[in-house]
């Protein structure tokens, strides 16, 4: 069960405790009260159990009794406490305890205002100057237990007056450090809750924050794979549809160009047929982000030498291929990257670079295995073409899987390019 403070200055202050609000408000019922209790019990005892007084005396008690409520009223007992501030404080105890001692030398029973003089020395004053404070009203005390001007005044009375104000001196000074201790434990542990409080509601701000930038995320995250699913099937379509579709039309053209060879224009219609078969085959497997069927029954030099062999009997240019290094298993991601940069590099040089000779070579390295592929065609001027998608598709593939991709061009003086990628070997990924 929580309670909240009025609202101060038109803030709302922290959430309490029942307990909390409960034990203030006795604190402060206490603090304020207690020296009228004490004042009250004295005057009430003086008037039953004194015998009778003469009018001076009464005059001279009543007069005391009546500046001391006046004095603690202005001082103390009012909401707004003058005596909170420091050197006003020290006035209002003064005045306190010389008017306690006054009122207890007319009657002993006054001493009952030890009761709030012990507490407002601790509240009210700082320092040493709280156990002056509950070393003077002690005393007093003392002074009321050995029956006041009551009493016959001698050597045993005065050795009496003296244990009895050590005695009450170490037992209120005792009870004064313990109380000053407790209070200042007190308020450490109010503060540490404050603190857990608001790191808390700070936290669960957080939270509800943080819940919302997760949906935010969230739908990134889904829009992010919905982008770089649609790159993904652009890249495939480009690497199967598109370049099966080029070699199958190569392959009609040549079909038509044949003329009255029956066998050559069968050959080149069967190429076609395959290059169609093929490309179909590898445009479902894209679908399904399937490795390329070629790397699925073969290593990927093997592949790569497969891929440049069947492309050199359709495009008609020569090309080598080579392999250095030790050749070991790379993660698919990997292969199908170097894979299908070859296999975009080759078309290109079909397409663009009529070129007579092309190479491929393909070298394993402790930390990266590094594809080259170089034509002698026309080349051309780097930054004057953006050489299509093909390029651009190289290129992303490439970074895709933290690589890097080159391309050197000149005019009549072939084309290189080169795409490197991390070494990561296939059984990090089992």
């Amino acid at each position: 069960m929580v309670e909240r403070e009025a609202p101060i200055g038109g803030v709302r202050s922290r959430p309490e405790h029942r307990l909390d609000v409960v034990e203030r408000r006795l604190e402060v019922l206490i603090d304020r009260f207690a020296p009228f209790l004490g004042l009250g019990l004295g005057l009430v005892l003086t008037v039953f159990a004194l015998p009778p007084q003469s009018a001076a005396y009464w005059a001279i008690t009543g007069a005391l009794a009546v500046v001391t409520v006046g004095w603690l009223l202005f001082l103390a007992a009012l909401p707004a406490a003058r005596a909170d501030e420091p050197r006003t404080g020290a006035v209002y105890m003064t005045g306190y305890i010389v008017l306690m001692a006054a009122l207890t030398h007319q009657s002993p029973f006054f001493a009952f205002m030890v009761l709030g003089a012990y507490g407002h020395a601790v509240r009210y004053l700082r320092g040493r100057w709280r156990f002056v404070a509950v070393a003077a009203s002690a005393t007093v005390a003392a002074y009321s237990q050995m029956g006041g001007r009551l009493a016959e005044a001698s050597a045993t009375w005065l050795a009496g007056l003296v244990a009895l104000m050590v005695t009450n001196m170490i037992v209120a000074g005792g009870l004064t450090w313990f109380g000053a201790i407790s209070a200042q434990q007190t308020e450490r542990r109010k503060r540490v809750i404050a603190e857990l409080e608001d790191a808390n509601a700070r936290l669960n701000a957080a939270l509800e924050e943080n819940a919302g930038l997760q949906v935010q995320l969230l739908a990134q995250a889904r829009e992010a794979g919905v982008l770089d699913e649609r790159r993904r099937m652009a890249r495939e379509i480009h690497d199967t549809l598109a370049q099966g579709l080029t070699g199958i039309v190569t392959q009609l053209e040549a079909a038509d160009a044949a003329g009255d060879d029956p066998g050559l224009r069968r050959r080149h219609l069967d190429v076609a047929r395959s290059l169609a078969r093929e490309s179909l085959t590898e445009a479902r497997r894209s679908v399904d982000a399937l490795r390329p069927g070629r790397l699925e029954e073969a290593q990927l030099p093997d592949a790569v030498t497969d891929l440049a062999k069947r492309w050199a009997e359709t495009s008609g240019v020569a090309v080598r291929v080579d392999t250095t290094g030790e050749p070991r298993p790379l993660l698919p991601e990997l292969e199908v990257t170097l894979f299908r940069v070859a296999q975009e590099a080759l078309a290109n040089v079909a397409k663009h670079a009529a070129a007579s000779t092309a190479g491929l070579t393909l070298s394993y390295m402790d930390d990266v295995v590094v594809l080259d592929v170089r034509d002698d065609g026309a080349g051309f001027e780097p930054g004057s073409t953006s050489g299509g998608f093909g390029l651009a598709a190289m290129e992303q593939r490439v970074r895709r899987v933290s690589g890097t991709f080159t391309v050197e061009s000149v005019p009549g003086d072939g084309t290189a390019l080169s795409a490197s990628v991390p070494a990561i070997p296939a059984e990090v990924q089992a």
